[in-house]
């Protein structure tokens, strides 16, 4: 099964690159950047609707909603040969120790002075080192994890656990469907609101951050995802216990994402 999209496709779905080409925008605006490189590779996002009351207390940033609707998302995926976009082998060689892990992302959308992007609720890794340096370096919520993903899209096969050690875990099955290509999302859609993301705002104490990522489109497709166990979240949040699972996409990755510095909300 073939999951990465060909030119020919591309073009003659005539995908919008408007969110990605506005980060690219936002991201080259700022001297000096991108800081960093990275592959994202193998990306499963879970997608539900949640009580955006419940939701927005929580946060320092509006909520942006869609019809009115919260969404969070988890997304779980592996980062690998994260490096300096400058210095060469012995820039790369010195970040080996936090250049590769699983990730499984919960985060949700906001908008901050018009801008448009994500906010980190948690971050559980399998890194303990990235899980000591994320926070006072981002100020990302940053938690560590055993974490074991499965994402073989060649055999239509895709499972994941992640385990906390105070306990709860996220274990769940999904497929996607037969004879369907990776494709950028359509224009306007639940999809492409919920993927295509380009800023990250994130906080901590009463610090607010945020910062930047660029990269094409993300070429994916629609899954079915099975919950097995989400004690991992309903025993973080509360009003998670009412979340309604509404959809879920699957990437087969990117190679080398663009990732910004940490900025100041009031910075830049």
């Amino acid at each position: 099964m073939n999951l990465a999209p060909t030119t020919a496709e591309v073009v003659l779905k005539k995908p919008s690159r408007q969110f990605s080409d506005d980060g690219q925008g936002r991201l080259l605006s700022v001297p000096g950047e991108p800081l960093l490189l990275a592959d994202w590779e193998r990306a499963l996002f879970i997608h539900y609707e949640v009580d955006a009351v419940a939701l927005q207390r929580e946060l320092p940033f509006e909520l942006d909603l869609r019809d009115g609707k919260a969404h969070v998302s988890l997304v779980a995926f592996t980062m690998r040969d994260m490096r300096p976009r400058t210095g060469g082998k012995i820039a790369a060689w010195l970040f080996k120790p936090i250049s590769t892990h699983a990730f499984l992302n919960v985060r949700t959308y906001v908008k901050q002075e018009g801008e448009r992007g994500i906010c980190f609720l948690t971050e559980w890794l399998s890194n303990r080192l990235s899980v000591a340096l994320g926070p006072p370096l981002y100020g990302l919520p940053y938690r560590f994890a055993k974490i074991n993903y499965r994402h073989a899209h060649e055999e239509n096969q895709l499972s994941g656990e992640v385990k906390a050690p105070g306990g709860g875990q996220l274990i769940y099955e999904a497929r996607l469907a037969p004879e369907v290509k990776c494709s950028p999302c359509e224009t306007n859609s639940l999809d492409e609101f919920l993927l295509e993301r380009y800023t990250a705002f994130n906080w901590r104490g009463k610090s607010r951050r945020f910062f930047r990522v660029w990269h094409p489109p993300w070429p994916q497709v629609p899954a079915q995802v099975s919950i097995l166990d989400d004690t991992l979240l309903t025993r973080t949040w509360s009003w998670f216990n009412g979340a309604k699972l509404v959809g879920a996409n699957y990437s087969p990755g990117l190679r080398a994402v663009w990732m910004g510095r940490a900025h100041s909300c009031k910075s830049v």
